[in-house]
């Protein structure tokens, strides 16, 4: 189904990426599922505040060991990254069907959750794979792309709980159709003239990660910004309900996430033109003066939380794209997938605390202190940019 004929053509395939953007967006709205759904599953068992966090976390930490497997074998460098692709995709949509079958609160609802986060792993960095095999000159922009489609399908779990109707298990199910969509166009997918593929797979080649001090910074600056991301991803929902009607938080939630995706293809070409390295860091500083301001707006009027958070969800996804496009340009062409999916391996593993974290700081000192607990994320990344862009105008520095 999926080995298609390569075309010699340079040119970038319009065909081939749409099909893989819709195909991310697809797949990547299982990902926030049980965390949107929360309100449903409580109302059919009282789920305990660690529980609640667990099915959010969880995904993360599955992600976390199914992309350290994959980096390890070097599987997106040496086989298909098509096929890995859909049949991750499908495992993802079985692992989240099953859900509907126990009860809200029973254990094996966390290890579901896991085993989608697992199952995501072959979708999010092997995309990425795929992507950067269509150019090298304008890579920001081309993942750029990649990551506005996986933050809208991050988003589109808010609109199909929001247009779900009552209860979670139907909302659930429409998740796992679309992911098994998602791994039907990837018979429209072809590969790009730059992808190349590794004859064998050489632990040494994950330890470049920490010999080249620019992947280094790009990995440092990465783990900055995942403190933050899947964090105010998971949680903005819950803040915005503070102040709003659910079904009105839903929807300002899935708009400011969505609005962070849209993001990603101009920042993605302006980092062609100025920098990489300078748009994360850009992009980074916005977001911490946005997480702040959004803090502090809790309690206040509605209106001055909803703009706050649609800025830090505007703020809080662009530059995600410019750290994979940094590591693209470091690395060994052959060799990308592998450092790519080690980078997101370990910024999964960032996330998954700060998600735990989150609600627990919420409970015990309210929303506003467990936001600000997200800021120095990117304020680090930030200086890790700067340190970047400082050794790219003088290699010798440092």
């Amino acid at each position: 189904m999926i080995a298609r004929p390569q075309s010699p053509a340079r040119t970038v395939d319009v065909i081939s990426i749409a099909a893989l953007a819709m195909a991310e967006i697809l797949a990547m709205s299982l990902w926030f599922m049980a965390s949107v759904l929360l309100p449903e599953m409580r109302a059919e068992a009282p789920l305990s505040v660690w529980q609640a966090g667990a099915l959010a976390t969880s995904v993360q930490a599955g992600f976390v060991l199914g992309a350290l497997g994959l980096a390890m074998l070097g599987l997106a460098d040496r086989l298909d990254p098509r096929r890995i692709f859909a049949g991750s995709a499908l495992l993802a949509a079985a692992a989240n069907a099953a859900m509907v079958l126990l009860a809200a609160d029973h254990s094996g609802q966390i290890v579901l959750r896991a085993l989608v986060g697992a199952a995501l792993a072959g979708v999010y960095p092997v995309g990425m794979k795929i992507a950067v095999g269509w150019t090298t000159a304008r890579r920001g922009t081309m993942v750029g792309l990649l990551i506005g489609a996986l933050t809208v399908g991050s988003a589109a779990s808010h609109l199909i709980a929001f247009g779900g109707g009552h209860g979670w298990r139907t909302p659930t199910l429409m998740a796992s159709g679309l992911a098994v969509m998602a791994a039907g166009l990837m018979a429209a997918v072809r590969l790009g003239p730059h992808h190349q593929r590794a004859p064998g797979f050489s632990f040494g080649v994950l330890a470049l990660a920490w010999r080249d001090r620019r992947l280094r910074l790009a990995y440092a600056g990465y783990l900055g910004h995942m403190w933050e991301l899947y964090a105010f991803w998971a949680w903005i929902g819950s803040v915005l309900a503070l102040s709003l009607a659910e079904g009105h938080a839903r929807l300002t939630a899935f708009a400011a996430i969505a609005l962070g995706g849209l993001a990603c293809l101009p920042a993605g070409g302006l980092a062609d033109r100025i920098g990489k390295a300078q748009v994360a860091r850009a992009a980074m500083l916005i977001s911490a003066l946005a997480g702040v301001a959004t803090a502090a707006s809790l309690g206040g009027p509605a209106a001055l939380t909803i703009l706050a958070a649609m800025v830090w969800g505007a703020s809080v996804i662009p530059d995600s794209a410019q750290f994979s496009a940094l590591v693209a340009d470091a690395a060994p062409a052959a060799r990308a997938g592998s450092l790519m999916t080690l980078q997101t391996a370990i910024g999964f593993l960032f996330a998954a605390l700060s998600v735990q974290l989150l609600p627990l700081i919420a409970a015990a000192l309210g929303w506003s202190a467990a936001l600000l607990v997200l800021v120095p994320g990117p304020l680090l990344g930030a200086v890790a940019m700067t340190r970047l862009i400082a050794l790219q105008r003088d290699p010798a520095a440092e």
